[in-house]
């Protein structure tokens, strides 16, 4: 079980996400510049994002992360989705962290512990200045816990839920990516991957690492041919 009062954040070899790579569309202005503003130490303490996978929830998450770790704050990163990992004690002390980001809350529901350390936390953050930014597949309201008071305390938060984007919108994301990754992509190999991948923007992200990968490795530019390759198609 890991135990220890901080887990790195989750850079991978090919950098960290930023607001600056994220699609920003009207739907979901708002959440966004509210993730960024508590990034930032501004605007509401308690933030909740929710949507359907894909929607770039973790995104925001580390983004805003990223942002109070350049400005000096202690950040700490916990991913329930290895809550079988992850005891719950992880919690203990974080109360004055400067931001604690909480990802995947719904994996917790119905784990008596979990639920408890957890409505424990927030009991004790509302007493301190931390800023705390939880996401979720669903809202407070539709979560299967165990304890009504955390449902009751999660609904304390600034609740924001994230939309998914249309084809056109993924087209533009996905070359925003690829532009803030310095890769050359054209609007042919963009709507070709769209026609032959999964279509939500977390495999898509995916697909473009991979791309970028083996563009570097066989110093080739991306052009169809290369991305059919890649595909196995």
């Amino acid at each position: 079980m890991v135990t220890t009062q901080q887990l790195p954040l989750p850079i991978g070899k090919y950098g960290a996400p930023s607001f600056e790579s994220y699609y920003r569309t009207e739907a979901n202005y708002e959440p966004v510049v509210a993730t960024e503003r508590c990034g930032k130490g501004e605007g509401d303490r308690f933030l909740y994002l929710w949507g359907s996978s894909g929607v770039g929830k973790t995104h925001l998450l580390l983004s805003t992360c990223r942002i109070a770790a350049q400005r000096g704050e202690r950040v700490v990163y916990i991913p329930l989705k290895r809550a079988d990992k992850i005891a719950p004690e992880i919690l203990q002390g974080l109360e004055t962290t400067a931001l604690i980001a909480i990802d995947d809350i719904d994996c917790i529901a119905h784990h008596q512990c979990w639920e408890e350390a957890l409505l424990r936390f927030y009991n004790l953050v509302r007493k301190s200045f931390t800023r705390l930014l939880l996401t979720s597949s669903d809202k407070p309201s539709a979560l299967n816990l165990l304890l009504p008071d955390l449902r009751s305390r999660l609904e304390w938060a600034l609740i924001y839920q994230l939309q998914p984007l249309n084809d056109g919108q993924k087209h533009a994301a996905l070359k925003l990516q690829a532009e803030k990754r310095g890769m050359e992509l054209s609007d042919e190999v963009t709507d070709f991957l769209l026609r032959h991948s999964a279509r939500d923007m977390h495999s898509l992200s995916h697909l473009l690492m991979e791309l970028e990968r083996a563009s570097m490795a066989a110093q080739r530019r991306v052009t169809i041919p290369f991305a059919r390759q890649i595909l196995g198609i």
